[in-house]
């Protein structure tokens, strides 16, 4: 700082020299007072600066330590999202499996009833849908419908004069849709012009 004055005061008195070389004086110098700094204060203005920086520093530091904490924090939980993401799918698959365990053991036996076995299964499949349709997924049978081949897929024409062209008139395997998206295409029979 006192070396730009220094140079301030250079410049100054070389303008003087080139507008008037007749009234050469002596450049003024400042007095000492408020303007003018010693040693001691500029070496308080010094430490009060590396003070600051040494905060800014720890700050950063912070900063950088709260952010890794927070990038393993959420790697860690993705990560057990990822594995333990069909938890609640699985615990309610169970309960289908304990009834087909059932119908399973029920059949094993000499005098199993068949209208005993068919109403068992007929009771484990529609607990299997419900737990299917809870968790979003959806069944396509489109007997019956237009052939859309965004989620049918033909697996032969039969030439059928009793329903429009292009019509769905056997499905050889359902297809499931999750949360609106395909899993499966339909397998499908498709009519043709007699």
């Amino acid at each position: 700082m006192v070396q730009e004055r220094q140079t301030d005061d250079l410049e100054q008195h070389e303008e003087t020299l080139e507008s008037s070389p007749q009234d050469v004086a002596e450049p003024a110098q400042e007095p000492p007072g408020e303007d003018s700094e010693s040693p001691e204060q500029l070496f308080a203005l010094l430490e009060d600066a590396r003070a600051k920086a040494n905060d800014n520093w720890d700050q950063l530091l912070r900063a950088r330590a709260e952010i890794e904490n927070l990038t393993r924090r959420h790697s860690n939980e993705l990560e057990k999202a990822h594995k333990f993401a069909l938890d609640g799918f699985v615990r309610e698959l169970l309960q289908v499996r304990d009834s087909l365990e059932l119908g399973h053991d029920a059949a094993q036996e000499e005098q199993a009833s068949v209208d005993k076995l068919r109403e068992g299964t007929e009771l484990t499949l529609k607990l299997l849908k419900d737990v299917m349709g809870k968790f979003g997924v959806e069944e396509l049978n489109p007997e019956g419908e237009p052939f859309n081949p965004d989620f049918h897929q033909a697996m032969t024409m039969a030439p059928r004069a009793d329903v429009p062209p292009n019509t769905v008139v056997s499905v050889v395997q359902k297809g499931y849709l999750l949360n609106g998206r395909l899993v499966r295409p339909a397998l499908v029979i498709v009519s043709s012009a007699a």
